[in-house]
Order: C-alpha cells, then structure tokens, then sequence
C-alpha cells in the first residue's frame, strides 16, 4: 500500500486545516464562562471538522493558528492541554484521518496530542537544517530529537510530515541547500511526508517547485498553501494530497469561518482533479 493511502486511506487526498481559535494565555483568547472561554473554542473546531468531512475532505488537521505571536519550539502545557481537548472532541465527531500541527515547530507536543487523541499524523517544522523563522531562529533541526521522543512514547504508527523551506521563514543560513536537497535530507531523516508551500499562508506553491520535490524523494509530497478548485488538477498531477486552510473560508481568509459554498466548490475541485 503507498503510503500516502496508509496516510489519509485515498492516493489524491484533500486535507482541511482547522484553525482552533486562539488558546487560554495567548494574547488574541478571548476567555469566557467558567471554562475560561475553552467550550467555545472546542464547539468551533468540531463544527468545522463535521462541515469539511460531511463535505467530502479526506482529512483534517487541528492546527493553533490564532495563538501569534508564536512561541519558538517550547509552548506551555496550556496549550497542550487546550489542543489535547479540542482534538479529542473533534476524533469523537468525525470518522476520516486526523493530523495535529502546534505552531510554531513545537513538533513534540503536537506528537503528545497525537498520540492522545487517537490522530494519526502531525505536521512538523524545522525537521532538517536551521530555519530563521518569523518567530525567530529554529537553530537545530527537530529530527533526532523527535524520532527518538516517538519511540520513547510508543507513537511510532503516527506519521510526521515535514515542511520544507518552510513558509514565513528566510533560508539565507541554507541558501546552498536547495529545495531537492532538503527533501532527500528529510527522507534520510525518517520524515513520512515532505510539505512544499509558497512564501506565507494562503499563496500558491510553484509547480516548478514540486516537480523538482516530486523527483527528489519517493515519499508522499504535499502541498501546504495556496491551494484553489482551480488549480486542484495540477496540483494532484504532482502530489498525493493537498492541505487547504485559507480558500475555503469566507473571502479566501484564514481568519474567518468556513464558507459553505467555498467548501463544496473546493471538494468539487479536488474531485474533478482526481479525474
């Protein structure tokens, strides 16, 4: 079985990025209740995971997009736990593959929830080489440590799919190590999965960029931005899944709520690139 079919169970997947409302200690929560605001933010993540898995997506991710500014590697057990909840609830709610990302490049504890919850991958950053991300310099690469913490806990059937070059970061440190290079880095590395975006989120990946990933590496390649109906057969020409967390929101913007029409737009897009 390819992997990427062990992965998301299709060839071709379409995965939506859930963007978990801002966690309890991160500047943009907005706290509420007794529960401190957290039953809110719970009850948005699984109406979003139900509305894109109703709709056709072939997986989710549960990601803490609006805790900026990040923390560099190291969150707090707040956001663990936080992450830890909202991911349980949306496993109950839903019955397709389930990934865990928590930003930023804090791969460890995104491995913990996963693990906790029953998901079955994470996105991970900063797996091979030196990033000067804009949440500051990811100095060492996460791989060793990472593998190993996966062993040590017992998770070795969670899969870590790696950014690569990854979005929101400059590359000058490793600027004479190319895209193709990195990719076969992860690979060698143990990654499950390599992830090629544009420069930030929501814009497009270069096509000249994933066919010289595609080529590099015979693991499962993955677009992680920019992705619209559009552009979904081309992608899929080079890739085995698509990550989408902007386009299917209202006005294409990752800080809104989903659009429904967007979302059925954007499965039919995924399906008629699969043709």
């Amino acid at each position: 079985m390819p992997l990427s079919i062990d992965i998301f169970g299709i060839s071709k997947a379409l995965v939506g990025m859930i963007h978990v409302n801002a966690l309890p200690g991160t500047p943009r929560h907005q706290s509420g209740g007794p529960d401190g605001g957290i039953g809110d933010i719970v009850a948005q993540a699984v109406r979003e995971a139900s509305l894109l898995a109703e709709a056709g997506f072939d997986a989710i991710i549960i990601e803490n997009m609006h805790d900026t500014p990040y923390l560099a590697r190291d969150v707090g057990p707040e956001i663990v736990a936080g992450m830890t909840v909202v991911g349980q609830a949306v496993r109950d709610a839903i019955d397709i593959p389930m990934g865990v990302q928590i930003l930023a490049g804090a791969n460890r504890a995104a491995l913990a929830v996963a693990l906790a919850t029953g998901a079955d991958f994470i996105r991970a950053e900063g797996f091979v080489f030196a990033t000067i991300a804009d949440e500051g310099l990811l100095d060492k690469a996460d791989a060793g440590p990472l593998l190993r913490y996966r062993r040590a806990i017992g998770a070795e059937h969670i899969r870590i799919l790696c950014d690569i070059k990854k979005k929101h970061s400059a590359h000058a440190i490793t600027a004479d190590v190319d895209l193709a290079e990195t990719a076969r880095a992860a690979e060698f590395f143990g990654a499950d999965g390599v992830i090629v975006t544009g420069t930030a989120t929501g814009r497009p990946v270069s096509m000249q960029d994933l066919q010289v990933v595609r080529t590099a590496t015979a693991l499962p390649v993955i677009v992680g931005s920019g992705a619209t109906p559009d552009t979904m057969r081309e992608l899929f020409s080079y890739t085995d899944a698509v990550i989408v967390g902007s386009w299917y929101k209202e006005r294409g913007d990752w800080k809104k709520p989903p659009d429904p029409d967007r979302v059925n737009q954007l499965v039919e897009g995924a399906n008629r690139g699969r043709m």
